[in-house]
């Protein structure tokens, strides 16, 4: 008796369990898993929304991969934004994090003011940097030309300065990674550091040998996750450029939005999805790969050790 009383306990608490997740499970069926299958489906098909879609086999990615679309164009846009405002993004976060990582007055509120822009809406912060870097009046060529007297470029009309005006803008918001970095800063032993002083080490050393090593991990989750963000840029292009001028600013996202939602190619549109999506996954598998080399975890080394 007492056991069969357990067993309906058991039953009875699995339901209740079951039924407490039940809205998050439906949630994820319906709006991420359910589009994920459908969206691989379609990539298979021709679908313009209006008629029903037709199997079309591979042809979505035989035109994406065979060089008569744009989509090498967007991926080369693509990767060159990620792999240049990346590194800068994590040595910035990590440079502001060291900076406010020591003991200076109203340390709170350089916290709050570096953090801040990480909140502001991205729409909101690409129309304030389509004026900053507006050749004609902008701040920025305002400021080379009042310091350095130096004629600024036309950032976002020029297909050669469009890129960099969107790297540089990337770096506006930095304050996510640079609040992780605060925090492996903070777990770092401070008497690690007490013996590498007393054995001669300045602080350039410390931080070197003994500050790096220590937060590499937090280094490969903020080198990860911007990778896949920056990959997935959409918003400054979308609002500033436009993928302009001459497809210079064209990424991956923008190339997927302009056959989705302007052209109706939905099943190219997915194809599309799909190739980032195996894109990201390549290079973040790479990443992780790589960090068996610099990584450094301590608990593993006590563990060999």
């Amino acid at each position: 008796m007492a056991v069969t009383s357990r067993r309906s306990l058991a039953r009875r608490e699995n339901l209740l369990g079951w039924l407490m997740v039940s809205p998050w499970l439906i949630g994820f069926v319906c709006f991420v898993a359910g589009p994920i299958v459908a969206s691989l489906a379609l990539s298979f098909t021709s679908w313009d929304i209006l008629r029903p879609p037709r199997f079309a086999g591979f042809a979505n990615y035989a035109e994406l991969l065979g060089g008569a679309s744009l989509f090498w164009q967007a991926l080369e846009v693509t990767t060159v934004y990620a792999f240049i405002s990346v590194p800068l993004h994590v040595a910035l976060a990590l440079l502001v994090a060291i900076l406010l990582n020591q003991k200076v007055r109203g340390l709170a509120l350089w916290r709050t003011i570096y953090f801040l822009p990480s909140v502001v809406s991205g729409v909101a912060v690409a129309y304030l940097w389509q004026w900053v870097l507006n050749a004609d009046y902008g701040l920025v060529n305002w400021l080379l030309w009042t310091v350095f007297h130096i004629a600024g470029p036309a950032w976002l009309v020029d297909t050669h300065w469009a890129l960099p005006a969107l790297i540089l803008m990337s770096l506006w918001s930095f304050g996510g990674p640079m609040v992780i970095f605060l925090a492996g800063l903070q777990g770092v032993p401070t008497e690690i550091h007490e013996a590498a002083a007393m054995d001669g080490a300045n602080a350039l050393q410390r931080f070197r040998h003994v500050t790096l090593p220590i937060i590499t991990p937090v280094v490969l989750f903020n080198l990860t996750l911007g990778l896949i963000g920056a990959l997935q840029m959409f918003t400054q292009a979308f609002v500033i450029t436009g993928g302009g001028p001459a497809n210079a600013t064209l990424t991956l996202m923008l190339y997927l939005y302009q056959n989705a939602f302007q052209d109706l190619r939905m099943g190219f549109a997915s194809a599309i999805a799909w190739l980032l999506f195996i894109y990201i996954m390549v290079l973040t598998l790479l990443v992780f790969r790589s960090s068996r080399r610099w990584v450094f975890y301590q608990g593993s080394a006590e563990r060999k050790a």
